[in-house]
């Protein structure tokens, strides 16, 4: 094992972008090379580790080097290395300003670096030139903003083929849809195997300035709902509900536009028939690792097993597949739709199968429920402030569907098997995810779970 693999295997999985903690590594290889010689040095470097349990995650590490220790730059090193008696200092690259203007560069210029690929879009201008600052929010990539005009999106874990986010964003380009930034570019590294396809490194997007997270902007309507003790959701000042029907509407706008750039065929019954055994496989996992799932459990398999039988007109097509309060910005004029990356933890083939677009509107619906629900966590028992969690998520969730419903000529939250079970799906994804991470907040999809099943 190299010495730089050594410093990745103590340094990786400390990262957020890392997705297999807690796995027991059985070895790691990389090999890397240089994208950019000035001062500091950027290498970037494929790793790939494999697993005690026989899997493998191959990752895309971009390294700046230098002959000192930066004290400014202590929370990004990686660690040192000594050749031929020189010692050199790795930092995480995209977190040292100064290593992050040569992917515009190349990108403006369309270069190849060895097996790396850089595709301008030339839509619009893209600032080479300017540093990227990294963004703090983000868990499984990793993003830089340029100034007030571009962001640049590192995709950490590697797989070969098109992201959906790039595909996406790439098909949607001549359609001039509001609700999505448009794309300035993209970046591929070739595959070690000459027979598969590049993988995607990373995109660059028009920056959207003075933008609001939808999450904070819900969450804070909720807040205000709970100060006014005796007012209903829809006589609180920081009412949502306008916000959320112009979502709706944004939502199919974009949907509208996706069925018409990509791909689309009509739902038969065996695609039914396997949506439902796959969530009923998904649900006999969580049992194992969620028991209090199985209280439900009847209730949701009866869910699923009404979509097995449906026959309700659906036409699959592309869709985001991870939609939720967190991947939409407000701005001045309406709603921007970011991230068509999908389930980051899904298989790349399996983001880019064509499904319903009802399962971003359940996706919504949940995160809406989220969203008041999230400030019970503290005060589990307080049966008012759970009757007005209950008040604000109806009123939004509905405004949503009405919006949706006026944009697209479709009602999406009628008496559909398929969204009631796509709900129930993500409800239970969610109850393995809190389990894992925030053991207190399992209360939420639980309640969910009780509430879809009750109706049932």
């Amino acid at each position: 094992m190299t010495a730089l693999a050594d410093l990745l295997r103590e340094w990786m999985p400390g990262q957020r972008w890392f997705g297999s903690k807690g796995r027991e590594w059985a070895g790691i290889t990389e090999e890397g090379f240089f994208l950019d010689r000035s001062e500091p040095v950027l290498s970037v470097h494929r790793v790939t580790i494999t697993y005690a349990d026989g899997g493998s995650d191959t990752y895309l590490v971009p390294l700046s080097w230098r002959d000192h220790a930066v004290e400014d730059l202590a929370s990004a090193f990686v660690g040192s290395v000594t050749n031929d008696g020189q010692e050199s200092f790795a930092y995480d690259a995209m977190r040292d300003r100064d290593a992050t203007t040569p992917w515009l560069i190349h990108l403006a210029n369309a270069s190849t670096v060895g097996p790396m690929h850089f595709h301008p879009t030339g839509v619009a201008h893209i600032p080479e030139g300017l540093p990227g600052d990294v963004l703090s929010t983000e868990q499984s990539n990793t993003s830089l903003v340029y100034g007030q005009e571009a962001i640049f999106k590192l995709f950490r874990r590697l797989e070969p083929g098109l992201n959906p986010d790039v595909e996406i964003h790439d098909a949607l380009r001549n359609s001039e849809n509001p609700h999505i930034a448009p794309l300035l570019g993209h970046i591929e590294i070739d595959d070690p195997d000459p027979s598969r396809p590049p993988a995607t490194v990373a995109m660059l997007q028009t920056f959207i300035p003075n933008a609001s997270d939808g999450w904070r902007l819900a969450t804070a309507s909720f807040r205000d709902l709970y100060a006014e003790g005796d007012l209903h959701a829809d006589e609180v000042g920081g009412d949502f509900a306008a916000d959320s029907e112009r979502l709706g509407a944004a939502t199919a706008s974009v949907h509208t536009d996706m069925a018409a750039a990509l791909p689309t065929q009509p739902a038969d019954r065996d695609w039914f028939a396997l949506v439902a055994r796959q969530m009923a496989e998904r649900l006999d996992a969580a049992i194992e690792i969620v028991p209090q799932v199985a209280e439900h459990a009847d209730g949701i398999r009866r869910l699923y097993a009404a979509v097995a039988e449906s026959t309700e007109p659906v036409v699959r097509q592309r869709v985001h597949g991870d939609l939720h309060l967190g991947q939409v910005l407000r701005t001045a004029t309406g709603w921007i739709v970011l991230d068509f990356e999908g389930e980051p933890a899904r298989p790349l083939a399996s983001r880019r199968e064509l499904d319903s677009p009802l399962r971003d509107v359940a996706g919504m619906l949940r995160s809406f429920d989220y969203a008041a629900r999230h400030l019970l966590v503290e005060q589990p028992e307080d049966a008012q402030r759970a009757y007005r969690a209950q008040e604000w998520a109806d009123r939004n969730r509905a405004a949503f569907c009405t919006g949706y419903a006026e944009a697209s000529g479709l009602d999406p939250c009628g008496e559909s098997p398929l969204l009631r079970a796509f709900e129930a799906d993500k409800a239970v994804y969610e109850c393995v995810y809190e389990a894992r991470n925030r053991p207190h907040w399992l209360m939420i999809p639980l309640h969910s779970l009780s509430r879809l099943t009750s109706r049932d």
